[in-house]
């Protein structure tokens, strides 16, 4: 009985060995090897390039796009299929590619009959087969999806090739193929009487993308399969069904990717997607809605204004910060959003700007008892003075700092130098309020000296002549009350910026910081630095100087 029984074993296990290039002899398949042989020679066929109107005088193998990435409608030249493909259903096998000489000697009295294309199936029957030959993986389809067969035989094999060498193998039942993909009830239609169709697709970049394409065909509710799937892999299924035409799929995945969020790498490749695919409008319109705006460069100008206003004139101090961080983000260009940054409107800015500074000056003569009590309203009233002073600085700085982004500042320079009014206020107001001012001049002279503020040497002068006084008295205040600002920069700006005058204008405004500097120490701004080299300047590199002037 042991002999019984091993003799039987055996012969089960040789039955379902499909590595050979014929099946071996066996008392469960006494004829196959004759029938192989003959399929064969039926089947075996490869064919040049041909447009899908002449699908009818296919004689030979047709290849399908094998990717989105490609995305060629027309169809290519591809290779002979090995002859050691598996056609017992359900088996798979690996080929040894060291056998290719084998192979062309076979296929070469091969009598040209049967028609290729590339490509994926559908419903979710069990008409497919698969089997993957790669050089690091071997894997199959889940039996239990496949079992039994729906249209009678597996009368199509489609061979995917990747561009790394891996290749897979799918078994398909053609009536199901072809209900679905339009590429392929062309080509298969064309080929009609064949007893086998052969599909090659080469240079498939992702064999798993190109396989869950075709299981959806075979899925009566693509959705719910989609949702499992997620988002990302749900684009590069899209990507490949719009190449196959597979119109049930692309409609899917389009319904089921217009009611998800997005991240921005997937909106990317669906931004990619749609330039290089053009989609029916009636089942893209709601995605295309979200990935295009309609707007006008007006309609963004006027938003972009609308905000900045908004921001200046919020009465809660945290909201405010928020949204100051927010779109300062949006609109400078050195943010993590800079792609195709809108212009703005420098003039609606400088109107904000204006805007601030008359309320600031109104605070000012209120805090200098310049506004009688009685012409405020109740709302100024219930607020301390400091704070509304301060908010109107914040909201000036926030402006600035977008416009010298954007290097629009230059005329807020200008600006800022025609504020007599304001420079006659600072010198009445309390030390821990004017100082609130100088927090603008600063942001200023850093950006002059850092070489982020180009302006003419009329400009320099004036805003040096204007404020740099009152930089000095309020530099004390400004160390207590940093808000945010670089000290150590601003001493370092400040001496640069005064050492673009000239040596004349240099030689008054060092003067006035030395004289300060002598009697209030560290609470004056220490410029030592930039003096040196304005001595050195002026006095050790004099003759030279006037030599070069002479001339």
């Amino acid at each position: 009985m042991d002999g019984h029984t091993r003799r039987r074993h055996g012969s089960r296990h040789r039955s379902w060995c499909c590595t050979f290039n014929a099946p071996p002899p066996s008392p469960e398949n006494p004829y196959l090897s004759q029938h192989y042989r003959t399929n064969n020679n039926n089947c075996k066929t490869k064919l040049g390039p041909q447009k899908p109107d002449s699908l009818s005088k296919l004689t030979t193998s047709i290849s399908v796009p094998s990717s989105p990435q490609s995305s060629k409608s027309e169809l290519s030249l591809v290779g002979r299929m090995d002859p050691r493909r598996i056609l017992s259903p359900g088996r798979v096998s690996p080929i040894d590619h060291t056998d290719s000489l084998e192979e062309d000697r076979y296929s070469s009295h091969a009598t040209p009959s049967a028609a290729a294309v590339d490509s994926l199936p559908r419903s979710r029957s069990q008409s497919f087969r698969a089997k993957i030959e790669s050089p690091d993986t071997h894997s199959s389809l889940d039996p239990s999806r496949v079992e039994g067969e729906i249209g009678g035989a597996y009368d199509v094999r489609l061979n995917l090739k990747r561009k790394n060498g891996g290749v897979m193998v799918l078994e398909l039942s053609s009536s199901v193929l072809a209900s679905n993909s339009e590429v392929f009830a062309g080509l298969i239609e064309g080929s009609a009487g064949n007893k086998m169709y052969r599909i090659e697709v080469p240079e498939v970049e992702n064999l798993g993308v190109f396989k869950e394409t075709i299981e959806l065909m075979f899925e009566e509710d693509i959705t719910k399969r989609l949702v499992k799937i997620g988002v990302n892999r749900a684009i590069d299924i899209l990507e490949v069904s719009a190449g196959i035409m597979f119109r049930r799929g692309v409609s899917s995945c389009l319904k089921y990717l217009e009611a998800v969020p997005w991240t921005e790498e997937e909106e990317e490749k669906l931004r990619s997607l749609f330039t290089r695919f053009k989609f029916d409008e009636a089942t893209s319109r709601d995605m295309l809605a979200r990935l295009h705006s309609q707007q006008s460069t007006d309609t963004l100008q006027n938003l972009a204004r609308h905000l900045v206003s908004s921001i200046t004139t919020c009465s809660d101090a945290n909201a405010r910060n928020e949204l100051k961080s927010l779109v300062k983000g949006l609109l400078c260009k050195s943010s993590v959003y800079e792609k195709e940054q809108p212009d703005i409107n420098k003039e609606d800015f400088y109107a904000v700007c204006q805007s601030c500074i008359s309320l600031l000056h109104n605070l000012f003569e209120e805090a200098s008892d310049a506004i009688p009590h009685e012409r405020m309203t109740k709302k100024e009233m219930g607020k301390p003075l400091i704070a509304r002073i301060s908010k109107q600085v914040d909201n000036i700085n926030f402006l600035l700092e977008i416009l010298l982004d954007r290097q629009m500042a230059e005329e807020f320079v200008d600006l800022w130098v025609n504020q007599g009014n304001l420079l006659k206020l600072h010198e009445r107001a309390s030390p821990m309020v004017r100082y609130e001012l100088s927090r603008i001049s600063a942001i200023l002279f850093i950006a002059m000296g850092t070489r982020k503020l180009h302006c003419c040497s009329e400009a320099r002068s004036g805003l040096l002549q204007a404020w740099f006084g009152p930089m000095l008295l309020d530099f004390g205040w400004l160390q207590r009350c940093r808000k945010g600002l670089d000290m150590k920069a601003l001493e370092e700006a400040m001496g640069q910026t005064l050492l673009t005058l000239p040596l004349k204008q240099q030689y008054v405004l060092f003067m006035e910081w030395f004289r300060c500097f002598s009697r209030n120490g560290s609470e004056c701004p220490n410029l030592s630095k930039a003096f040196q080299i304005w001595w050195r300047r002026s006095f050790l590199r004099g003759s030279e100087t006037h030599a070069v002037e002479s001339r």
